[in-house]
């Protein structure tokens, strides 16, 4: 990639972001052109650092823990928000650790005492949390910082982002028509945010494929509740059903929560295919286009590492 091509970035959710300052730092004239600015998924991500239910293993692995590195760092920033957590990750049923998080800092087995009610395993370890408005934020920031542009428009098509070197696809769940992607589809979240009651350590259930999630995670005067993974489904619309069961859920562990203040509700549709598509793609009539998309729900956990992927493919197109 030479200094100064233009390359243009259609989506602006993490990994459009994301990808936009990894080319933009590296010298190449960046301009995004997306219908929301930031995506409303990555908005209403939770997030924890974690790399769940997404494939292929090697390669997430590998993304992952290039992304892991760079949180680490960008948590010695309090403008970024982005933040090491301690908590736990517990299970009703004796399951083995995921193998990621052996790794982190602090893991260790929780003892009897530790767990809530009903849970009969679990895992401390220190972890990650991103405030996602405010990481999103953040990126825009840098992307500004160097000299990236960013554009709020529909696209019916690849093609209608105009002249570009190289186009890269970061359109999320909007590629399932875009390209079109008929493998796409969308897992909904519904995440409920309240004021925080005075924690300082995240909580998540490992509830395998179920579709009814149980996490929390504070993030200074608020916490992120969680959550739902409804596949198929893609609707934007807060359920109020699933929003007091999820408050339910949560209170259950953690009874602090059962008077917190509802302050907001934030719902997201997982761009979710059998595998993450990170290739370079040449089209019959010569365009190249660069595709990061289908992350599921760990679009934050691979950004970085998936953003250092598009640029060496980049490199060597």
């Amino acid at each position: 990639m030479a200094a100064g091509e233009r390359v243009v970035i259609v989506g602006a959710g993490v990994a459009g972001l994301t990808t936009a300052v990894v080319l933009a730092e590296a010298g190449a004239s960046v301009h995004v052109i997306a219908e929301q600015v930031p995506g409303v998924t990555s908005l209403a991500a939770g997030a924890m650092w974690g790399p769940y239910l997404v494939e292929p293993k090697i390669k997430v692995d590998q993304w992952g823990q290039r992304s892991l590195e760079v949180f680490r760092r960008l948590a010695e920033v309090p403008a970024t928000g982005v933040r090491l957590t301690s908590g736990i990750e517990a299970s009703r049923t004796a399951e083995t650790p995921p193998d990621w998080a052996t790794t982190l800092p602090g893991f260790r087995p929780c003892g009897p005492t530790e767990l809530p009610t009903g849970f009969s395993a679990g895992y401390r370890f220190t972890v990650p949390l991103i405030d996602m408005p405010t990481y999103l934020s953040y990126l825009l920031r840098r992307l500004d910082a160097a000299e990236g542009t960013v554009e709020r428009r529909r696209l019916a098509s690849l093609a209608d982002a105009g002249p570009a070197t190289v186009t890269v696809n970061c359109t999320g769940l909007g590629a399932k028509d875009l390209l079109p992607d008929p493998d796409l589809r969308p897992i909904r979240g519904q995440h409920v945010v309240v004021t925080n009651p005075g924690l300082a350590e995240f909580f998540s259930e490992d509830t395998g494929p179920s579709p009814d999630l149980l996490c929390f995670y504070p993030h200074g005067d608020t916490v992120v509740l969680g959550g739902t993974a409804i596949d198929g489904e893609g609707g934007l619309v807060p359920d109020d059903t699933a929003a007091a069961n999820i408050l339910a859920r949560c209170a259950e562990v953690e009874p602090r929560l059962a008077t917190a203040r509802v302050l907001e509700h934030r719902v997201g549709a997982r761009p979710t295919r059998a595998t993450v598509r990170v290739e370079v793609d040449r089209r019959e009539d010569g365009a190249v286009v660069v595709h990061n998309y289908g992350h599921g729900g760990a679009g934050v956990t691979l950004s970085w590492g998936c953003a250092e992927e598009a640029h060496r493919l980049l490199a060597s197109k």
